[in-house]
């Protein structure tokens, strides 16, 4: 019997290629080259953006196919940018699952996680994956909190300050929501998304409750001389409009044994990121020795991401 998450995948890919075909609008520049003009596709010569559409999903793909799309992004990037990129397919490492917790009694609210992780990871300078949310000390309401504070004399007296990001959930609803299987998660743990097969329903923005992905409605505005040149097929590559992206906990870094930026940017030792599996590393001891909490629990997602205090 067929299976049904397939033919939903293939209707979804065939009429997107006939709406592409169709409104293809083909322009031969005063040198010659053939480009294609609008949408997700301008700026590509014509053969990348037909190589870009039929290209197979990432854990379908071949090392060849890998190797040549990672050149494509690599070229794509050079004429958009006018900058050389290296963009690395680093694989998971055996015996690592990842895992982030967080002293609130630390976080002082000064957002410097927030500002590395744009700078590393290429974002748009109107997107964040890391939110630090201000509550008056005690409280766990986090919807009637202050998630856009801008008073610049942090910390404020009787508040407290929770940063948020995505939890990459054991259990992970928005891998679920996703009718073409572009989002899953990696041996190592992190749920990294394919935006070459995203194709912006933005269901698993719906699904996930810790409001963590984001969508580019327009292409993300990034400075020339600000781009991170060393970057990742799964992580901080440049995104094009139309897809969700999200935090990856740094997959670029973090595979090569670097702490993610937020981790570093951090000046009050706050963050503690590592390895699950590792008896000997912080991340256990916090887990093994602290009072830690996740965000909705009962929801069942089992997030990778705690929460603790200093006793």
């Amino acid at each position: 019997m067929a299976n049904p998450d397939d033919d939903t995948r293939e209707g979804v890919s065939d009429l997107a290629r006939r709406r592409f075909l169709k409104g293809l609008a083909v322009t031969t520049g005063a040198a010659g080259a053939v480009s294609v003009s609008g949408g997700a596709w301008g700026g590509n010569t014509l053969s990348d953006a037909f190589a870009d559409f039929f290209q197979q999903h990432y854990q379908r793909m071949t090392a060849d196919e890998i190797a040549t799309t990672i050149e494509r992004i690599e070229r794509k990037a050079k004429r958009q940018y006018g900058v050389e990129i290296s963009c690395a397919n680093t694989p998971p490492q055996e015996g690592v699952v990842f895992g982030y917790a967080i002293n609130i009694s630390k976080c002082r609210g000064y957002r410097d996680c927030v500002h590395a992780c744009v700078q590393e990871n290429n974002l748009g300078r109107d997107t964040q994956y890391i939110r630090v949310v201000e509550l008056d000390r005690g409280s766990t309401d986090l919807h009637g909190a202050d998630h856009y504070y801008d008073h610049a004399n942090v910390p404020m007296p009787g508040k407290d300050y929770l940063p948020m990001q995505c939890m990459h959930c054991d259990n992970p609803p928005c891998v679920k929501a996703c009718p073409v299987e572009a989002t899953w998660t990696e041996p190592d743990g992190i749920v990294v998304v394919d935006y070459d097969w995203c194709i912006g329903c933005r269901y698993c923005m719906a699904a996930c409750p810790y409001q963590a992905r984001h969508f580019n409605w327009a292409t993300p505005e990034i400075p020339a001389d600000e781009l991170n040149p060393d970057t990742h097929y799964l992580g901080n590559r440049p995104r094009p409009r139309g897809v969700v992206e999200k935090c990856h906990f740094c997959v670029q870094r973090t595979r090569t044994g670097r702490q993610p930026a937020c981790q570093e940017a951090c000046p009050t030792g706050a963050r503690v990121f590592g390895n699950l599996l590792d008896p000997n590393s912080e991340i256990r001891y916090v887990l093994e020795n602290k009072a830690v909490f996740r965000l909705k629990e009962d929801l069942g997602t089992e997030p990778k991401f705690w929460y603790y205090r200093d006793a």
